[in-house]
């Protein structure tokens, strides 16, 4: 996924979510970096990288600047990653973060999160600014220092009020508008 020119991210398409007593939106986490791990539980790169870098994360940052969020993206082996196979895996694997299960795809095994955000494969690791923007998507591994560093460089800026962001868009600052 381009992120050059970083965009807001989708809303997350869930049917269902584990570790939280309600469903999470991205617009209630404004204000936090997010990091956004899609996983299978079958995926051995998953177990193995994936989710242990997504525990470290979610122990070492404060969860009032960073909301760590697992995605369950099944695009393959769809019997045997039902929701109840995913429970026991949480818990065996002691996953602490909120977890949604992504909606099944509509035209094919690809779910619609993983649609939405281009993503080619498990793991792929997204990180989505304190403003709602997609700035970094790795597929595959990343390692702690590069993900530290861009986490680390993502809690630096600043948040803008939607009302800026508005006005930013349509060209305008305070001396005036100018025409596009």
């Amino acid at each position: 996924m381009d992120t050059s020119s970083p965009s807001l991210a989708p809303a997350l398409q869930v049917e269902r979510w584990f570790n939280t007593s309600s469903p999470i939106t991205l617009d209630s986490l404004r204000g936090k970096v997010v990091m956004l791990e899609a996983f299978q539980m079958l995926c051995p790169g998953c177990v193995s990288h994936g989710l242990p870098q997504a525990q470290r994360v979610h122990s070492t940052f404060a969860r009032e600047q960073v909301a760590v969020i697992g995605l369950h993206t099944v695009f393959e082996h769809h019997e045997a990653m039902t929701p109840v196979a995913l429970q026991a895996f949480l818990h065996e694997y002691r996953i602490p973060f909120p977890v949604g299960v992504d909606r099944a795809g509509i035209d094919g095994p690809i779910p619609q999160t993983m649609q939405a955000y281009a993503m080619r494969g498990t793991p792929t690791l997204t990180l989505i600014d304190r403003n709602g923007r997609i700035r970094h998507q790795h597929f595959g591994q990343v390692g702690d220092l590069v993900l530290g560093a861009q986490i680390a460089s993502l809690l630096g800026e600043p948040v803008v009020d939607a009302k800026d962001e508005i006005t930013e868009q349509a060209g305008c600052s305070a001396d005036g508008c100018a025409i596009a």
